[in-house]
């Protein structure tokens, strides 16, 4: 995938689950504020044990296939 259709289906993605506004405001606050990633997403799940992300998942993949 090249990095223009990256962003054009990212932006589609973020519109599609919050809407054109809310999607331009989120784009706008990461642009705005110093933010990074990946220590966010080693932080994300450090109070959650591996049982509970796992059960997450599996609730997530039911989910997506039922629908």
């Amino acid at each position: 995938m090249t990095d223009t259709e990256l962003r054009v289906n990212g932006l589609r993605v973020l519109s599609d689950q919050l809407g054109i506004v809310e999607a331009e405001r989120f784009v706008s606050l990461i642009l705005k504020e110093p933010f990074d990633y990946t220590k966010w997403r080693q932080e994300l799940y450090e109070d959650v044990s591996l049982e509970e992300l796992h059960d997450r998942a599996a609730q997530k993949h039911e989910e997506d296939f039922e629908g």
